[in-house]
């Protein structure tokens, strides 16, 4: 498909193509430039990104060293300064 940029350098996604990704008014799309291209998509949501992450630290035993040192602190303070 071919489409032509205007004159403030704005191209129109069509339609089709927008349902297709699911890219609504206000949502954020990533251009991305390498060999003489662009490539456009849509970017992920911060509650995506955040997922992902989780998704990611949950096999690696650093969700659980973190709660562990957390709950290591609170019993230190409720020692130290009796429950709260």
């Amino acid at each position: 498909m071919t489409y032509k940029v205007g004159a403030k350098g704005q191209v129109v996604l069509p339609k089709a193509m927008r349902e297709r990704l699911g890219i609504r008014p206000g949502d954020e799309v990533l251009f991305d430039e390498g060999d003489g291209e662009i490539t456009v998509r849509k970017a992920k949501s911060k509650a995506q990104l955040v997922d992902e992450l989780m998704g990611s630290l949950a096999g690696s035993g650093l969700l659980e060293e973190y709660a562990e040192g957390k709950r290591r602190d609170r019993e230190r303070e409720e020692r130290k300064y009796g429950r709260y």
